[in-house]
C-alpha cells in the first residue's frame, strides 16, 4: 500500500470521525434539552446560569484563573466570576445562549461528560489535574468543535473574571479613567 494510500485512508477515517462526533455533540445537547436533563429554570440568584450549569462551572472556573488571582481568595474569585458569566449571558441573543446551554449541558451530563473530557465522576469530584487534562485536550483537539468549546468557554470566564474591579491589579490596569 502506497503512503499516499495511507494519507488518503487516514485522512477519510478523519473525517468520518469528525462528523460522527459532530452529530454525537449536536445530539446529546439536543438530547439533554429535550429529555429534561437540562432546565431552562435559572439557579437561585441568577439570571441566565441554570443550577444543572453550576457544578460545571464551579469545578472549571478555578481551575482557569490559576495564576490570575493575586491576593483574592479562589471562592470569592470563582463567585464573583460566576456572577459575572451570568451577566454576560444574560445580554446573549437568545441563539446563542440556546448554544452556550447546549455547551454546559453536554459537559453535564454523565452520559458525554466521561467520554468527552475523561472525567467520568460528578464535577464536584473532579481533581484539578483532571480538569487541566480536559481542558488541554479539547484546546489541541484535531476536532474543530471541541477547540471551539475550549475557546467558548476561555473566553466567556475570562471576559467573566477581567470584567471584575477586583482582577485589575493583578494585571497592572488602574481601572477606566475617572471622569
Amino acid at each position: 500500500m502506497s503512503a499516499q494510500a495511507v494519507d488518503g485512508l487516514s485522512r477519510r477515517g478523519l473525517l468520518k470521525f469528525s462528523v460522527g462526533a459532530t452529530a454525537f455533540l449536536a445530539t446529546a445537547g439536543v438530547t439533554a434539552s429535550l429529555s429534561g436533563c437540562s432546565s431552562s429554570d435559572t439557579a437561585p440568584g441568577f439570571d441566565a446560569l441554570r443550577t444543572s450549569d453550576l457544578p460545571f462551572l464551579l469545578a472549571v472556573i478555578p481551575v482557569m484563573l490559576d495564576g490570575a488571582l493575586t491576593g483574592i481568595p479562589s471562592q470569592s474569585a470563582t463567585e464573583r466570576t460566576l456572577h459575572g458569566l451570568d451577566s454576560g449571558l444574560s445580554h446573549l441573543s437568545p441563539e446563542m445562549l440556546k448554544l452556550t446551554r447546549q455547551l454546559f449541558d453536554v459537559l453535564g451530563m454523565a452520559i458525554t461528560r466521561g467520554p468527552l473530557t475523561g472525567i467520568w465522576s460528578p464535577w464536584e469530584n473532579a481533581e484539578p489535574g483532571q480538569i487541566r487534562h480536559f481542558l488541554g485536550r479539547w484546546e489541541n483537539s484535531s476536532l474543530e468543535l471541541l477547540r471551539q468549546g475550549h475557546s467558548s468557554l476561555l473566553q466567556l470566564v475570562l471576559m467573566a473574571w477581567y470584567s471584575q474591579p477586583q482582577s485589575w491589579a493583578g494585571c497592572g490596569y488602574p481601572g477606566p479613567p475617572k471622569i
